[in-house]
Formats: structure tokens, C-alpha cells, sequence
């Protein structure tokens, strides 16, 4: 494990210590388990924005491929 320092806003500290105190966990455990939640939603949003950004490329691609077809089909048809 690693130590590290941090500092709090009085507020956050004081609401994190009525839970640890309602929840009986530790300061420790709580902060690893809150860290650990927020680097997953923080991955979550990266893989989602990753996603959205490719999705788009992928539909652009997609409207030229279906135009081609369209093309070729009117010059078939004729």
C-alpha cells in the first residue's frame, strides 16, 4: 500500500466522517472504495465518448457505402 497525504473541504470531511460512523468502516477503506468508483465512471465516460466519436465515423462510412448501392442499382434498373 501507499501512503499519500490529502487535504478535505470541511464539508466533504464532515459528511464523510457521519457516514464511516453510520457504516462502520474505516477512513481507509472508504476512501479506496470511493476512489475506485470514480476511476471506473471516469472509464466508463472515456470508453462512451470513444464510442460516440467512432460510431460517427462508422455512420458517415456507412452513407457512402449505401449511396453507391443506391447508384448502382438506378444504373441495374435501367
Amino acid at each position: 500500500m501507499i501512503s499519500l497525504s490529502l487535504k478535505l473541504d470541511e464539508l466533504i470531511f464532515q459528511e464523510t466522517e457521519a457516514l464511516l460512523k453510520e457504516q462502520k468502516q474505516s477512513r481507509n477503506s472508504y476512501i479506496n472504495e470511493a476512489i475506485d468508483y470514480y476511476n471506473k465512471a471516469k472509464k466508463r465516460k472515456k470508453i462512451a465518448q470513444q464510442l460516440s466519436y467512432e460510431s460517427a465515423l462508422v455512420r458517415a462510412s456507412s452513407q457512402e457505402v449505401l449511396s453507391e448501392f443506391e447508384d448502382l442499382e438506378d444504373d441495374f434498373e435501367q
